[in-house]
This record gives C-alpha cells, structure tokens and sequence, in this order.
C-alpha cells in the first residue's frame, strides 16, 4: 500500500438519508443539500485522503432499488456492476432502517465489498429507536458502522471500515437470500451460465435474477461490457427462456417473477430489522403509519389526491387572479406614463412600437401572468413536500406508471410541467414574436402563438419527456393527457 495507491468508492443510499452529507464530510466538497426525492441527478466526485491511500468517491443518484425502473436506478446499477468500485459505501436512515434495508440486501447481492453506514443516530435517539449495530453487522456479513455526518461523527471509523474491506483486512461473507422454490429453481437453470461466460467482479446470482426479471437493458449492459461471443450469449439467453417457460408451466409469468424477488427481499429486511433494532417507545410513529393506510389506499389514496392536487391547480389559478389583474393595471400606467415620455420627446413611430408595443408590453405581460401563479404553486408544492406527501403521490401512481415503463415518481415531475410548460412555451413564443406584437398585427400574433403552442401541446400529449412509449403507449398517453 504505498502512497500512490487510488481507489474507487461508491457511496449509495436512499434518497433523504444524509448521504450528500457524508460525502462533504469525506471529501470536504460542498455540495447543496436538499430534501426532494431525487436531488442527486448524476455522479458526483470527491476525494479523501485516510493513511497512505487516496480514495475516490462517487456520489451516486438516490435510489430506492436496483430494479431499474427510473434513471436514477440504472446509473446506481450500472456504476455498481460494470465500474468495478473497490467498495461500495450504502448509507441507511437510523430512523427508518427496515426501508433501508431492501436496497442494501440489492446491492449486497451485486458485490461482497460493502460497508453500511447507518447515519443520523442522532435523530434515531431523539425517536428512542435502539440499533444493535453489531448484530446488523452479523446479519448482513459486512462492516457496519453507525455515523451522524451531520456533526462529523463516525466518519473516522467509516474510513477505517472501508480501508478494511478494500484491502482485505476484515474477512466479510456473502449472505445469500432465499428466495420462494420456484425462482430458485429458476436462478439455478441461469446461474450455470453466467459462472461460464461472465467474468468476475459482478455476482452471477444478481445477474441470474435481473435476466429472470426481463432487464433487458442490463442484458444489453452485459454483452456489451463483457464482449460475449455470440455462442455464449445464445446460451444464456437460451437458458433464460427455458427458466422462464418453466416458470410459466408453474403458473407464474414474467409480471409476478419481480413480485416474488421483491417480496423475497421484503421478507428478509423485516426479520433484520426485528433482530436488530428496538424501539424504545412503540408508537412513536403510530400516526404516520394511520395517515399512510388513508392516504396510500386502494379506494382512498387516488381520490385524496387528484381533490388534493386539483385544490392546488384551483388556488394557483384563480387565487393569480387578482394579483395578476393588479400588476396588469400598474404596468398600463406605466406604459401610458412611458408613451407620453416618448411623445414628449418626439421619438419616431417605429422606436415607440419596439419599445412599448413591443418590448415593454410583452415583458409586462409576462410578468403579470407568470409571476402570481408561480408565486402560489411553488409554494403549496413545497409544502406538499415538508409534510411527506409527495412520496405518497409516487407510491400511489407507481403501478399505473409501470405499466407506461415509467416510475411512479415522474408524476411529480409531470405535476410541475403542467403547470410550468404551457406558461414556458407562451413565454418562448412571446419573445420570438415580440417584435410583432404591434396594434395593427395583434390579432395575427394572437393566433400565430396559440396556434404553435397547441401544435406543441399535443405533440408532448403524445410523445412526453419522462414517459418511454415501448411497452405502454395507451397507458403513457393517458397519464401523459391527466398530469399534463
């Protein structure tokens, strides 16, 4: 181990568990710290420095799974199976650890190196949640070392633990979850294969599981990172469909083989969770799980939450209303007061109509319509967001959304464009054209706008941004026309 020794580290974690945090603590590179779901949209890097080594860190997106639903969940999988980080840091919640857990059980899975971070010990004290950090430790057969990154605690003896599994200094063992007969019957027709023609680095069972899981993207990721020969491919694709078929003689398809892993990796965070942590006072958090069976509901939780968001759109709209109507009438003042400046001064017909006709009018216009529902939206949003209710609306949208091949938290950001895409796209047109907007050319304006605007609206009515078409266009459309 000598000076110019470099290694790669992931750092992984759920969304909202102070993992940005502990990577400024490492690395000292400030980073914005916010408490939206999917803040960290690309990998950012630092380094450290602990005892001879530089280390490299990688913050990777939040994510919830390794299941590749979302973007966020392909860069995560993708940096963890094919970089080859020399470990992989997975920070948890202290305050939430069994929701935690699932991830960490994923990517225990795809590689032996892992140190778990369980931060913010600090609030789980406040909650009087008792973590077993030793019995954890036992249960997942990697280091685990507790941490609140917020004060800088623990993030000695995180570095230490890393350094320890980088270079071998603490044995760590590979637990293996069982999952129901059937999909390990499956796994091990697969599993024969991958051990034949995927190097190491990447644990064939994951892979097993994810081609069981129809990923075809991860497939694709394979091939071409390996360079599998043809005949090698054909066999494990080959493999991959007898599993399948023998799964389909058994009565499950390809839409239940996701549900029985999940459910697998449910099952065993729950009995984790039960040997390992201890709650001081049981219903601490009894509210939050009465106010998740009425908002998350099957009969209740849709309702709630299309009157919920239409209250919102309703106050944004007609609650701008009136501040609109004010700056409308403060900016025609000031355009009466400007254009007798300019008579006054004798400036010609077409400077006027640049600049108060044009210019002026438009940036007035944009100001008075843009503004006040901004100014309401963002708000209500956030609000929205620091009372947890957000993650809500992903969970209850996340099955329809799956059906488009989309993620349950992209109506969140189909929220946001229905209110801010209609006004951009005016705002866009609007300045293109500013320049005709004079008395005599209103009404041809008016219509040429409007008319490229609709053009535009259907056109994202149809295709989207946030929604891939491939397996669930009809379903794509219709949340596309709902949310957008």
């Amino acid at each position: 181990m000598g000076c110019d020794d470099k290694k790669i580290i992931a750092l992984a974690g759920n969304p909202n568990v102070g993992k940005s945090t502990v990577f400024n603590g490492l690395t000292g590179l400030k980073q914005h710290t916010g408490n939206w779901t999917g803040k960290t949209v690309s990998n950012a890097f630092g380094t450290y420095e602990y005892g001879a080594t530089q280390y490299t860190l990688v913050d990777l997106p939040g994510t919830y799974s390794l299941m590749s639903s979302s973007v966020e969940e392909k860069v995560a999988r993708d940096f963890i199976c094919f970089e080859n980080p020399d470990a992989v840091i997975v920070v948890v919640d202290a305050t939430c650890l069994e929701r935690n857990l699932n991830l960490v059980l994923q990517i225990l899975e795809a590689t032996k190196n892992v140190v778990v971070c369980v931060n913010l010990l600090d609030e789980a004290k406040k909650k009087q949640i008792k973590i077993d950090l030793d019995e954890l430790s036992l249960q997942l057969g990697v280091p685990v070392v507790g941490t609140s990154a917020r004060s800088g605690k623990g993030l000695d003896a995180l570095c230490e633990a890393v350094k320890q599994v980088v270079y071998k200094e603490k044995k760590v063992f590979h637990i293996a979850l069982h999952y129901d007969e059937d999909t390990e019957y499956a796994v091990s027709i697969v599993e024969p294969q991958i051990k034949k023609y995927v190097p190491g680095g990447i644990l064939p069972r994951f892979l097993s599981l994810k081609l069981l899981d129809t990923d075809q993207d991860l497939s694709e990721r394979i091939f071409s990172c390996y360079e599998i020969e043809k005949d090698g491919m054909e066999k494990i694709n080959g493999c991959v469909a007898q599993a399948k078929d023998e799964l389909e003689k058994r009565g499950i398809h390809n839409d239940n083989i996701k549900d029985k892993i999940v459910a697998g990796i449910v099952k065993r965070s729950e009995a984790i969770y039960q040997q390992c942590v201890t709650l001081l006072n049981p219903s601490y958090n009894s509210r939050d799980r009465k106010i998740d069976k009425i908002l998350t509901s099957k009969s209740t939780g849709i309702p709630i939450m299309l009157l919920l968001l239409g209250l919102i759109f309703w106050i944004t709209i007609v609650g701008a209303n009136y501040p609109s109507d004010l700056l409308s009438s403060l900016f025609s003042w000031l355009e009466e007061q400007l254009g007798a400046f300019m008579v006054w001064i004798h400036s010609p017909q077409w400077l006027q109509d640049l600049l108060l006709a044009g210019i002026f009018r438009t940036t007035a216009w944009v100001v008075s319509v843009m503004l006040p529902p901004m100014a309401i939206f963002f708000p209500l949003f956030t609000l929205l967001e620091d009372v947890g209710y957000l993650p809500r609306i992903a969970f209850n949208m996340d099955k329809f959304f799956r059906k488009a091949n989309a993620h349950g938290k992209q109506a969140l950001s189909m929220c946001m464009e229905k209110f801010m895409l209609p006004n951009g796209l005016r705002l866009i047109f609007t300045v293109c054209f500013f320049v005709l907007k004079t008395q005599s050319l209103q009404q041809n304006y008016q219509m040429a706008k409007e008319a490229v605007f609709t053009f535009i609206y259907v056109y994202e009515c149809c295709t989207g941004n946030y929604i891939n078409f491939k397996k669930g266009r009809i379903y794509g459309i219709i949340l596309r026309i709902l949310f957008f």
